[in-house]
């Protein structure tokens, strides 16, 4: 299977995974602190709850116990098999068994490995591991639920191993009730638990379209040799890199699955910091940079730390953990090894403010140009239209960013007005974390979107997020910026829509390494149909049918707000992350951004005046440092 495939299919098992991770919330939420107790209820409850739950809180120092899992996704059940054996506080056995995509888990004192069982590999490290995110048994839970999801608050009560409380608390807050001809428990119209074999086995039912049977088992297996594999290849990875990814990527998915309040309200607190600033306008994140690369990179991870960390933990961590089970490769040697090939093209001056961001966010460097050249497979849209096609002939420009929302980009989602010394200054619609760009404008009225095709591992080349940037940073024309993609090579297959709001022109753009083609204006195109004058028009299938017909239907009347509506649903497609309208010669653009219940096309646009907000970032006593002076008086 190509990495194309592999990756376009993973928003179908993230939502599987979420579901799975959801389920387990649903769970947790089922032990809750209440006032009322239903005491007729909570005694035999408690007699029932006992076994399992002096397993998972943490009482029994050994157990062994499988779970079959039902899980409706996609219009059919889904069935895996899971298996948890713990030996002692260092070690144990964890298995989740999937006709495609099976897992397996050996962890003892002195190594870990990681199994799959479907391509016959099994990644094995041995030695230290890190003090924070590791998979020791003890303390596990503090450890994977974490305070951006909302699962945080009920792990006090996970860990409750008092069976006669936690009955209390079910039947109390959550008025479980026990039904006498069915012999089952329930929590409203929607949840069942039945126990059986005197709470050993526990059967949890959800809406009748999904099922949970844990079983307690007896006695312990034979616990194997960590490197015991007969038959799968064995690949060595470093036991630190290896326990990191999996803790740091269950954590992140559980913030995923069930975001708390810190994710879906966070607090909008400005803070400035030498070279920069962070403002929030109409909720919308704005990270102010100017200076030198390494002032500009140092300031970017000083200011956004917590969101840079989400978005690395969201790329390297839980996506690279899917990758890895989808693909039998180990994700971050994958992306070593692309940006080995990638980095003789990348400008000393990015790699400079790369290495000052992981420097402020104390994080290695390898870690930093990873996030960096993460391989985008967008599948997007994007149009300009100007001219006769617009109710006042300016230029609108729209792009289109739809790309798993699932794996929760939208939670470092990040305005850059940036302002790097003898270069232009630009506004770059992107994620905290990462420097390139997909989405941008630049003081010269140039704007650019990135539309994604195939063509991935053809890497020797310019990374097509580095040429985006350098676009803003060098270009003053539309010629310009056709002659960096004609005399630059390039990488994989990407579309783009280029634009320039002086002069009202606009460019379509096919790229692969071998050749780059220029779609101009109302230029009929086998891909993209017949050509509409004064518009470029990208995309593809329906979505492609769609937005010809919108711009078509609107041809003549277009201005900000039906610009906007050419970018709606099913333009939009269901993973929308980011849309964005450019008007280069006004100097505004006006983003939205996806959340965790809806995806950014559903979204209020925010209006972004580029002109304005680098005005003040160039001023010879900016916002920025007047803000941080006044900080430093105060504390003085």
């Amino acid at each position: 299977m190509s990495v194309s495939s592999q990756i376009s299919q993973t928003p179908r098992r993230l939502r599987m995974n979420a579901f799975l991770v959801r389920a387990v919330a649903c769970m947790l939420l089922c032990i809750t602190v209440a006032p009322v107790q239903a005491e007729v209820n909570a005694q035999p409850l408690a007699q029932n709850l006992q076994p399992i739950l002096s397993c998972f809180s943490g009482q029994a120092k050994a157990f062994s116990a499988t779970a079959e899992i039902d899980v409706f996704v996609d219009g059919k059940i889904q069935h895996v098999d899971g298996r948890l054996v713990r030996y002692d506080a260092q070690s144990f056995d964890f298995d989740l068994i999937h006709s495609d995509y099976s897992v397996q888990i050996r962890r003892r004192a002195d190594a870990t490995a990681l199994a799959l069982p479907n391509h016959k590999t099994v990644f094995i490290g041995a030695g230290d591991v890190d003090s924070a995110d590791q998979l020791s048994p003890l303390g596990m839970t503090d450890r994977l639920i974490g305070s951006g999801s909302m699962v945080s608050t009920y792990v006090p009560m996970l860990q409750q191993a008092d069976a006669s409380v936690v009955a209390q608390m079910l039947t109390g807050m959550l008025k479980m009730n026990f039904d006498a001809p069915s012999q089952q428990w329930a929590i409203g119209d929607d949840v069942t638990l039945q126990f059986l074999d005197q709470g050993k086995r526990l059967d949890v039912k959800v809406r009748d379209q999904h099922r949970v049977q844990l079983t307690i088992q007896e006695g312990l297996p034979v616990a194997q040799g960590v490197d015991d594999w007969p038959g799968f290849e064995a690949v060595a990875v470093e036991r630190r890199e290896l326990e990191q990814t999996l803790a740091r990527g269950v954590r992140r998915g559980v913030e995923i699955a069930a975001p708390s309040r810190l994710l879906t309200s966070p607090l909008q607190k400005p803070r400035t910091v030498a070279n920069g600033e962070l403002r929030w306008i109409d909720g919308h994140r704005v990270a102010l940079l100017k200076g030198t690369p390494e002032e500009v990179g140092f300031a970017h991870g000083r200011l956004l730390a917590e969101e840079s960390r989400r978005c690395i933990d969201s790329v390297l961590y839980t996506f690279g953990t899917v990758n890895t089970i989808r693909s039998g490769k180990w994700f971050r040697y994958e992306l070593d090894a692309a940006y080995k090939r990638l980095a003789p093209h990348i400008p000393e001056d990015h790699k400079r403010e790369t290495l000052a961001f992981a420097k402020a966010m104390n994080l290695e460097p390898r870690t930093a140009h990873a996030i960096n050249v993460f391989p985008e497979l967008f599948h997007c849209s994007g149009f300009a239209v100007f001219g006769n096609a617009t109710k006042d002939g300016k230029l609108y420009h729209g792009r289109v960013l739809d790309y798993m929302t699932t794996i929760g980009l939208q939670d470092a989602a990040t305005t850059f007005i940036v302002a790097i010394d003898g270069k232009h200054a630009f506004g770059n619609i992107g994620y905290a974390g990462f420097i390139g760009s997909v989405s941008g404008m630049n003081d010269q009225a140039i704007s650019l979107g990135e539309m994604g095709g195939g063509g991935e591992g053809l890497w020797d080349g310019v990374p097509m997020a580095t040429l985006m940037r350098r676009a803003l940073e060098e270009c003053t024309t539309l010629d310009e910026v056709m002659d960096l993609w004609k005399n630059n090579p390039r990488t994989c297959e990407y579309y783009y829509v280029f634009a320039d709001g002086k002069t009202n022109r606009a460019v379509g753009v096919a790229a692969v390494p071998e050749s780059v083609e220029f779609i101009m204006p109302g230029q009929t195109h086998e891909r993209l149909g017949e050509g509409i004058a004064d518009a470029v028009v990208l995309s593809s299938g329906s979505r492609l049918e769609k937005l010809r017909e919108r711009v078509q239907q609107r041809y003549g009347e277009i201005d900000v707000e039906g610009a906007k509506w050419l970018m709606s649903r099913p333009v939009a497609m269901s993973s929308n992350l980011h849309n964005v309208l450019f008007v280069p010669e006004d100097g505004v653009f006006y983003v939205a951004n996806a959340t965790h219940n809806e995806i950014a096309a559903n979204r209020p646009y925010v209006k972004i005046d580029l002109t304005s907000l680098l005005r003040e970032v160039r001023a010879e006593t900016p916002a920025i440092e007047r803000s941080a002076a006044t900080t430093s008086a105060a504390a003085q």
